[in-house]
């Protein structure tokens, strides 16, 4: 089954800016201070004048409704921060998967005392089938 999330890394690879999701894949930092000028040299061309001029161009969006390169750099696990329009640069960072404290078991699903065990309750297979014949 092809899930969401499969769907728009397929869309990714396929799409426009396929060169900066497999940059971004194969990039082992956490965070990545780049520029505009650095991202056209990866993707090969020129980015449209709308990424030098609207801030949104730079927004995450994710899904169906976003745009080509904002799936780029989201199903690749990453986000855009800090960007600056004026400097032409901006921040890219990985997507925190989670970031509510690793509970352990216990607490997810504690362990309740049922009681003492009744006296003449046996778990042998003997004594299990014993009843039966």
């Amino acid at each position: 089954m092809v899930t969401r999330d499969i769907e728009y890394q397929q869309m990714a690879v396929r799409g426009k800016y396929q060169r900066l999701y497999e940059y971004l894949c194969n990039l082992p930092a956490q965070e990545w201070r780049t520029s505009f000028g650095e991202i056209e040299s990866i993707i090969g061309f020129d980015l449209p004048s709308s990424a030098r001029r609207y801030r949104p161009w730079w927004a995450n969006q994710g899904g169906s409704s976003g745009h080509s390169q904002a799936l780029a750099w989201g199903a690749a696990g990453w986000e855009t921060a800090q960007v600056n329009m004026d400097a032409e640069t901006l921040l890219l960072r990985r997507k925190r998967t989670e970031d509510a404290p690793k509970r352990s078991l216990d607490e997810i699903w504690p362990t309740h005392h049922a009681g003492e065990l009744l006296k003449d309750l046996s778990l042998r297979r003997e004594d299990i089938y014993e009843e039966r014949i």
